[in-house]
C-alpha cells in the first residue's frame, strides 16, 4: 500500500460533524434552531427561570374546589301528546338559555340565595382565603373584612358573583351552576342554595299573571259565542223569508253568473288566439316564409322542413361536385320543389283549422253573452235582498274573527302556562368535590414548559439578532472587502462539557501550539493560510504584520503556528514581538530574559545578538515592558531592523491590538502586508471593519483575514488517500 495525494474534490467532513455553513443552508427551520443553539446558555437560563417561577406559583397557589349542579330549561311536559307553538319556538333557542343564565347570575337571585343562611359559610370561606389555609392566624383587619360580608348584602352579592360559575352545557338545554371555594363543603352548600333559589323563583313567577289572563279570555269567548249564534239565527230566518238559496260559495244566481262569465272569457280568449294565429300565418305566407309559431308547432311541417334541409345540403354538395346540369342534381332539385309544395299544402291545412276554431269560438261567445244577460237580470233581483243582510253578515264575521283570535290566544296562554310550570327542572344537585379544580399540576406544568420554551427561544433569538459578532467568512468579506484566508479551528479542552459550552477554557500559548502540531485539521488549515500569505505577494522575502482589533483574538498563536509550519518546510523564519507594553513571548514560551526589541530600538544591542532560536525558527522577543512603545516603533532603528530582517525568507511581526494602540498602524506602512486575526463568535464585526480601515488609511496593505477559534468540523478535509499497488501484467 502507498499513499498518494490525488487532485480530487474536497472530501466531506467526518461523520457526525455537519459544517456550520451547511447547517445554515439547511432550511428555514434550521436557521432559528442554530441561533438558539448558539445562545443555549441564555436559553437554558431563561427556561429554568420561567419554569422555576411557574413551580413556585404552583406551590403557593391554594387549591380551589368546584361543586357543580345542573337544571334543564324549556323541557316538554311529560306525557304530552303534542307540543304547542310556544314550546316549539322555545326549544333550542340560544336567546332563551342566555336569558335564563342572566337571571341566575342576577343580583336579585343572589340575594334570594343569600337569604337561606349562607352568611356564615361565606365568612368561613373568606377567612380561609385571606389566610391561605390558616384561619387561626387571621388578623383583626382581615377578620373585619370577612365579617362585613355577613352584614352588608351588597358586598355579599358582589362577592358571590365573582365565585359563581353559570353556563350552558354544550348545545343542550342544560344549565350548569357551580361555585368555586377553597372549602369543598362550602362549594356544595353555595351551589345548591343558588339552584334551589332559581327553581323557587321560577315557580313563583309562573303562576298568577297567566292564570288571570286566561280566565278573562275564556269569559270573553263565551260572550262572543252567544252573540255569534244569535246573529246566525237572524240571517238564516231572513234568507228563508226571501227565498235566497245559497250555493257552495255564494248565492245560486251569483254563482251562475260567475260561471257564465268564466265560460265567456274562455271563449273570447280562444277566439282571439285563433284570430291572432291565423293572422300570423297569412302574413307569413305573404312574405314567403314559414316561420310563424302556429306553423312551427305543426309536427308535419317540422318533418318536411327537416327533409328540405337535408335535400338542400345534398344539392349544394352535388352541385359543387357534379355541376348544375347533372341528373342527380336535377333529381334533388325536383325533390326539393316537391317538399316545398307539400309544406304549402300543410300551411293551408293549418290555416283552415284555425278558421274553423275561430268561427266555433265566435258562435259560443254570442250564445254565452245572451245567457249572461239573463243571469244578470236574475242576479240583480237577488242583490237587493243580499244587501239587506250584508251588514248582519259583516258583524257576524267580525265577531267570528275576534272569537277565533281570542280562542287562539287563550290556548297559547294555557299551553304556555302549563309549559312554564314544568319547564325548569332539576337535573342534579351538587355533591362534595373530592378533587381540586385548580391548580392542576400536569396542565399547569405543561403550559409552563411551553411558555418557558417560547420565552427562552424568544430571548435567544433577540439576543442573536442584536449580536454583531463574527460568525461566517461572508460577513468579513462583505464588511471589509478583504479575503478570508483560513478558519483556524478551536483547540479547547475536550470532553462533553467542552463540546457543549461556547465559553471554552483558553489554552496557554505553548499548550495550544503543541496541540496544533498534533491536530491534522489545524495543520491543514495552517498550510492553506501559509500558502495564501506567499501567493498574496511576489517572490523573495516576505514581511508580514499579524495584528487584531482586540486582545485575545489569537494573533500570537497564529504567528507562531505559521512560523513553525514555514520553518518545517525549510524556510528561514523570524518572529518579532512588537507588543512592547505587554510582552508575553518570554513567559509563554520560556525564552528567558533578554533586552529584545526594546533594547534594539534603544541602541543597546544589535539585532543579531537579540535573536533567540526556538523550534527551528528565530525569535526576537519584546524585552522589558515599556510605556513609550509608539515612539520607539517610529524610530529609524525599526526601519533598519526590518531591512536587516530581509535576509530571512519570512518575517512575522506580532503587534498589539489596533483598538488600543497605534503601534500596528505605525508598522503597517513598513511591511509587505498585514494579516488581521478575528475570533469567531467573539470579535465584533464593527471592530474588525474598523481595524482593516485604520490599517489601510495608515498605508498598510491588508492581505487577508484569519478567523481563529472556529468550531471544529466546519473545515472541509482534503487528505491523502490510500491506493493499492498497481497490478503487474505478464509478457504477452
Amino acid at each position: 500500500m502507498s499513499l498518494l495525494t490525488l487532485d480530487m474534490p474536497d472530501r466531506a467532513p467526518a461523520a457526525g460533524r455537519v459544517p456550520e455553513q451547511d447547517r445554515e443552508r439547511g432550511g428555514a427551520l434550521m436557521a432559528p434552531l442554530l441561533k438558539i443553539w448558539r445562545r443555549r446558555v441564555l436559553f437554558a437560563t431563561v427556561f429554568v427561570a420561567v419554569l422555576g417561577l411557574a413551580v413556585a406559583i404552583l406551590l403557593r397557589t391554594p387549591a380551589q374546589y368546584v361543586a357543580t349542579g345542573s337544571v334543564i330549561v324549556a323541557e316538554p311536559e311529560p306525557g304530552a301528546s303534542n307540543a304547542s307553538m310556544a314550546w316549539i319556538q322555545k326549544l333550542g333557542d340560544p336567546a332563551d338559555l342566555e336569558s335564563q343564565i342572566l337571571v341566575i347570575r342576577s343580583p336579585r337571585l343572589m340575594r334570594l340565595a343569600a337569604e337561606s343562611g349562607l352568611a356564615e359559610a361565606v365568612m368561613s370561606e373568606c377567612r380561609e382565603t385571606v389566610t391561605r389555609g390558616h384561619p387561626d392566624r387571621i388578623t383583626e383587619k382581615k377578620d373585619a373584612v370577612c365579617a362585613k360580608l355577613g352584614a352588608d348584602r351588597d358586598a355579599l352579592v358582589e362577592y358571590l358573583q365573582k365565585r359563581y360559575m353559570v353556563g350552558s352545557a354544550g348545545r343542550s338545554r342544560v344549565i350548569a351552576i357551580g361555585y368555586k371555594s377553597p372549602l369543598p363543603e362550602v362549594a356544595q352548600t353555595m351551589t345548591n342554595a343558588l339552584i334551589n333559589a332559581f327553581l323557587e323563583d321560577q315557580r313563583n313567577a309562573q303562576a298568577s299573571s297567566r292564570k288571570a289572563a286566561t280566565d278573562w279570555l275564556f269569559t270573553e269567548i263565551k260572550q262572543l259565542d252567544a252573540s255569534i249564534r244569535d246573529d246566525e239565527a237572524r240571517i238564516q230566518a231572513f234568507r228563508r223569508r226571501k227565498g235566497l238559496v245559497k250555493g257552495a260559495t255564494g248565492p245560486i244566481s251569483a254563482e251562475r253568473l260567475t260561471g257564465i262569465s268564466q265560460q265567456l272569457a274562455a271563449a273570447e280568449a280562444a277566439k282571439a288566439d285563433a284570430a291572432a294565429r291565423l293572422k300570423e300565418i297569412e302574413a307569413d305566407r305573404r312574405r314567403g316564409s314559414d316561420s310563424a309559431p302556429a306553423v312551427l308547432a305543426s309536427r308535419a311541417v317540422g318533418d318536411l322542413k327537416q327533409q328540405i334541409s337535408g335535400v338542400s345540403a345534398q344539392l349544394a354538395n352535388q352541385s359543387t361536385l357534379l355541376g348544375p346540369n347533372h341528373p342527380t342534381v336535377r333529381a334533388l332539385q325536383t325533390e326539393q320543389a316537391s317538399l316545398r309544395a307539400r309544406i304549402d299544402r300543410e300551411l293551408a291545412n293549418v290555416a283552415d283549422g284555425l278558421r274553423k276554431t275561430y268561427e266555433a269560438s265566435n258562435s259560443l261567445a254570442r250564445s254565452l253573452r245572451a245567457q249572461m244577460d239573463a243571469a244578470k237580470s236574475e242576479a240583480a233581483a237577488a242583490m237587493d235582498d243580499e244587501a239587506s243582510i250584508e251588514g248582519m253578515v259583516r258583524n257576524a264575521e267580525i265577531k267570528r274573527a275576534r272569537y277565533a283570535d281570542l280562542v287562539k290566544r287563550a290556548s297559547e296562554l294555557e299551553t304556555e302556562r302549563r309549559i312554564l310550570t314544568g319547564s325548569t327542572r332539576l337535573v342534579s344537585l351538587a355533591e362534595v368535590p373530592q378533587e381540586a379544580f385548580s391548580p392542576k399540576p400536569v396542565p399547569f406544568l405543561a403550559g409552563a414548559v411551553v411558555l418557558a420554551a417560547v420565552l427562552a427561544a424568544g430571548a435567544a433569538l433577540l439576543r442573536d439578532l442584536a449580536d454583531r459578532r463574527v460568525r461566517t467568512p461572508a460577513q468579513l468579506v462583505a464588511g471589509t472587502g478583504a479575503p478570508v484566508f483560513a478558519q483556524l479551528p478551536c483547540l479547547a479542552a475536550g470532553g462533553l462539557m467542552g463540546r457543549l459550552s461556547d465559553r471554552r477554557r483558553e489554552l496557554p500559548l505553548a499548550e495550544a501550539l503543541q496541540r496544533a502540531q498534533a491536530d491534522p485539521g489545524m495543520r491543514n488549515v495552517l498550510r492553506t493560510l501559509h500558502a495564501h500569505l506567499f501567493l498574496a505577494g511576489g517572490d523573495g522575502s516576505r514581511t508580514v504584520l499579524v495584528t487584531s482589533g482586540k486582545p485575545r483574538e489569537g494573533k500570537s498563536f497564529t504567528t507562531f503556528a505559521i512560523a513553525g509550519l514555514s520553518a518545517a518546510s525549510g524556510r528561514r523564519v523570524l518572529v518579532i514581538e512588537c507588543d512592547l507594553r505587554r510582552p508575553n513571548f518570554e513567559a509563554s514560551l520560556g525564552l528567558g530574559r533578554s533586552p529584545g526589541l526594546a533594547g534594539i530600538l534603544r541602541g543597546e544591542i544589535d539585532a543579531a545578538a537579540a535573536v533567540i532560536a526556538k523550534d527551528g525558527f528565530d525569535v526576537i522577543p519584546a524585552g522589558v515592558p515599556t510605556p513609550d512603545s509608539t515612539e520607539l516603533l517610529m524610530n529609524h532603528r525599526m526601519a533598519n531592523l526590518l531591512r536587516w530582517s530581509r535576509r530571512y525568507d519570512l518575517v512575522l511581526l506580532d503587534s498589539p491590538p489596533t483598538s488600543l494602540l497605534m503601534d500596528a498602524c505605525m508598522l503597517a506602512r513598513h511591511v509587505d502586508g498585514v494579516l488581521c486575526c478575528t475570533r469567531a463568535g467573539r470579535s465584533q464585526l464593527s471592530d474588525t471593519i474598523e481595524t482593516v480601515t485604520s490599517l489601510r488609511q495608515a498605508g498598510g496593505a491588508v492581505l487577508g483575514i484569519a478567523m481563529t477559534m472556529v468550531k471544529p468540523g466546519g473545515q472541509p478535509a482534503y487528505e491523502a488517500m490510500p491506493l493499492s499497488l498497481p497490478h503487474r501484467t505478464g509478457a504477452a
